[in-house]
């Protein structure tokens, strides 16, 4: 199964990420992790993209679709993956399909976790994060049992600076901007699937399988 996985800020992509890759069996591969991976490994990629980074720019596509593409290329991928936060632009998308072409692949679905903004930004500004454990929790959806405790640790909970509604709005609309016409591309190739994200997890991810397994 080779998938790629969008989704705005809040969506539960995350979960869902975690759920699709050990249904399959296949490497959940993020732009941001191989980033990491690379720097921290000195490779010559990871270097030049290290040299973006630290200068607060943005690493070039002609960089992240070669990080990608040798990610692609490991033993673990020959069965599948799922690609999350790659593509995010339109011309990305097409580098990476050039990209499959080569390997003789191509891509399953693409699967597209929506929601509505203003549920977004309730999910996200109802967030809050033990101090200490890290354990996450939420004032409507998953409360504590005490009010601003954690219930592992009895931990200080508290509001990440991203989980406040200006941040969040914003991430939202960066979010919306770039992968508007991304949804588009992949709906006109007959590869999206939308899948409503107000929901259980488990109603979503069992709407997941059923779509990618009824392709």
């Amino acid at each position: 199964m080779r998938l790629v996985l969008l989704g705005p800020p809040g969506v539960g992509k995350g979960t869902q990420a975690s759920n699709i890759v050990k249904k399959y069996n296949i490497p959940h591969i993020s732009t941001g992790d191989i980033f990491r991976a690379n720097i921290k490994e000195g490779t010559e990629l990871g270097l030049t993209a290290k040299e973006y980074m630290d200068k607060g720019l943005l690493v070039p596509d002609e960089i992240v679709v070669s990080i990608v593409k040798d990610r692609l290329t490991k033993d673990d991928c020959k069965e599948g993956f799922l690609l999350d936060g790659f593509p995010r632009t339109v011309e990305q998308a097409k580098a990476l399909d050039n990209e499959l072409i080569k390997m003789g692949i191509k891509l399953d679905k693409v699967v597209n976790i929506e929601a509505d903004e203003d549920v977004l930004i309730e999910r996200a500004t109802g967030r809050r994060i033990c101090k200490e454990c890290g354990s996450t929790y939420h004032i409507k959806n998953n409360p504590p049992k005490v009010e601003g405790k954690c219930d592992l640790d009895g931990g200080i909970l508290y509001q990440r600076d991203d989980d406040k509604v200006e941040t969040v709005a914003t991430r939202i609309q960066v979010y919306l901007d770039q992968t508007q016409p991304l949804i588009k591309y992949y709906t006109d190739k007959g590869l999206i699937l939308n899948i409503d994200g107000v929901r259980s997890i488990e109603d979503i991810f069992e709407t997941i399988v059923n779509s990618l397994e009824n392709k």
